[in-house]
């Protein structure tokens, strides 16, 4: 099974106004609420191509419970360890400008991060962690690190979709994949990257650090996948850009859904460029409707 976890989950709290007057009431035109989290991100996706996930992480509070009964209300399994503090509240305002708002989140004690290290140490050959997102500051700057190392331990695929910082950690225990986008690929080597050559060079750089298979993503200039038998390029297929937020973990969650499906990179690289554009063109996250709308756009080339 895919176990996916996110270590400082929110709600996110969408608030539409036509215009913001600071120090005036204002009123809201719409409003929603939404599990927020990269983990959490994954697990829906996931479940948009029919693969079960089971979410792992922190959760508390009545901001918790809101984001559990919702992941169970579309079943998508949980195991999140139950924390004292409450799940953070992130504001995400539109008007005419998008601004957000996010908390730092709660501290999380040492007993409750040895629960959530024995769920991990509960998993085996047959399965695969994604971990996804940052790490609280609350939390030790190895967390990942940690969850890992019990991941090699005990022959469990794990895949990291995280910052440059973190990635220097983990790539030489070997990440069956990462996919860090160009800036953040660029930042790693304290270069930049602005070319689909450059990302090649870069991305082979990775492989040979340790890690199976690599994706970057280039904004409009499409993506790269990178293993060390092969080389993909794809182009992006062509829409409106509406919000970038989960469009990364929409490329995660795609690529290893349809790998778990075929065993086959080059599709499950396909599948994850239609599925980070379809996030990338809708308001939430992608639905399998509009991947498989996007997917005959999406060409793939050996250089």
């Amino acid at each position: 099974m895919i176990y996916t976890v996110t270590l400082n989950p929110s709600l996110d709290y969408i608030i539409e106004v036509d215009g913001i007057e600071l120090g005036q009431l204002n009123r809201t035109k719409s409003e929603a609420k939404f599990p927020g989290g990269k983990g959490i991100n994954v697990s829906q996706v996931l479940k948009t191509f029919d693969v079960k996930s089971r979410a792992l992480g922190f959760l508390g509070g009545f901001t918790g419970d809101y984001i559990e009964n919702y992941l169970k209300s579309i079943d998508i399994e949980t195991d999140f360890v139950k924390i004292q503090e409450d799940t953070r509240i992130n504001i995400k305002l539109r008007s005419n400008q998008e601004t957000e708002i996010n908390a730092k989140g709660p501290d999380v004690t040492s007993d409750e991060l040895s629960s959530l290290k024995s769920k991990i140490n509960a998993l085996t050959n047959e399965d695969c962690l994604i971990l996804a997102g940052s790490i609280p500051s609350s939390m030790p700057e190895n967390m990942y690190e940690e969850l890992v190392q019990i991941c090699n331990q005990n022959g469990t695929k794990f895949v990291v979709d995280a910052e440059g910082s973190l990635l220097k950690r983990i790539i030489p225990l070997k990440p069956f994949l990462i996919k860090p986008n160009h800036h953040e690929l660029g930042e790693f080597f304290q270069t930049k990257i602005e070319s689909v050559e450059e990302a090649i060079l870069n991305g082979r750089e990775l492989i040979n650090m340790g890690a199976e298979n690599v994706i970057v993503s280039l904004a409009d200039k499409g993506a790269v996948f990178i293993n060390h038998s092969c080389t993909f390029v794809a182009n992006v297929p062509k829409g409106e850009m509406k919000s970038s937020v989960g469009a990364g973990d929409s490329m995660v969650a795609a690529f290893m859904a349809t790998f778990e499906k075929t065993g086959n990179v080059e599709e499950a690289f396909k599948y994850s460029v239609a599925a980070g554009s379809a996030t990338a063109f809708s308001l939430g996250l992608c639905t399998l409707e509009k991947v498989e709308e996007l997917l005959p756009q999406v060409e793939i080339i050996k250089p």
